[in-house]
């Protein structure tokens, strides 16, 4: 079985189109947990006719300690083997349910599948792709790079485009409850780290983008970069001193490189210190 979490809070305007994606994947064994925090618009009546006529919609209104306590909270009620977060807004491809669940009857546990990802504006007009093909922890950590608010190419955009073993939290815990920005790349570089991961060359997921969506106005604000900074730099502080002087390097490769050529072109430049021991080196071997 597979259990699709989809955390809420007054989201009349997509809560039926989300409870209907799911449903138009036609695969028996799915249920979708809807965590509403509260709302005070039409969300809950919205749900509740969906679950009366869907004995696969599993449901709970009340008040929450935001997304990641919400995603939590599902991921406990969860029956399923393997986890997918929609979030109200996004959805699927047609047929990604029962596609990922055929590709997991063949994966050890813990695994974390990754497809494509298509983001689109308030017109649901196409921006781009996000095709996370380096899923490795250094090249997650080296990717500076931001297209359109997110982490570019390396980090999967949205989870609406990879699952994951249930198992796995049991690695690498829940969501972080006082996270509420960048929970999903904190979960990807502990997930990434800690399960067999796969990336398919396939559109799995969308992922709406604009002016009022919580990382839209954030990134606009221009918190975004520093948030996924801190993230980077609270975790490479829990590797090894190796993994962190790898990083290093990596990161300053470029500026390591230009110096190297400048000191090669004006040797005469080099301290005093260096150069008498390159001499010393020189003549040793």
């Amino acid at each position: 079985m597979i259990s699709i979490i989809t955390p809420v809070y007054n989201g009349e305007k997509f809560i039926e189109s989300c409870l209907q994606v799911v449903i138009d994947q036609n695969y028996l064994e799915v249920e979708h947990i809807i965590l509403d925090g509260g709302s005070s618009d039409k969300t809950v009546d919205i749900i509740k006719e969906k679950a009366n006529q869907y004995p696969h919609i599993r449901w709970v209104s009340e008040k929450d300690r935001g997304q990641s306590d919400a995603i939590n909270k599902g991921i406990s009620m969860a029956k399923g083997q393997i986890i997918g977060v929609l979030n109200v807004d996004d959805f699927y491809e047609p047929n990604v349910i029962n596609r990922v669940c055929n590709i997991f009857k063949f994966l050890p546990e813990p695994s974390l599948i990754v497809g494509n990802c298509n983001i689109l504006n308030q017109q649901d007009k196409l921006i781009s792709i996000n095709k996370p093909n380096r899923l490795q922890t250094l090249s997650l950590l080296l990717e500076r790079r931001v297209n359109n608010g997110t982490i570019d190419a390396s980090f999967p955009v949205n989870p609406s485009a990879y699952f994951y073993h249930k198992s796995l939290h049991e690695k690498i815990g829940l969501y972080k409850v006082e996270e509420h920005y960048v929970m999903d790349l904190d979960f990807l570089l502990k997930a990434v780290s800690s399960s067999h991961v796969k990336y398919f060359n396939e559109t799995w997921g969308n992922y709406r983008y604009y002016p009022g969506t919580k990382t839209f106005d954030d990134s606009a604000r221009g918190n975004s970069l520093s948030r996924i900074k801190q993230l980077f730099d609270d975790y490479i502080k829990t590797l090894s001193l190796m993994e962190q002087w790898q990083i290093w390097i990596a990161r300053n490769m470029n500026f390591i490189l230009l110096k190297i050529f400048y000191f090669y072109k004006y040797p005469e430049r080099l301290p005093e210190s260096i150069r008498q021991r390159l001499t010393k080196y020189s003549q040793t071997y």
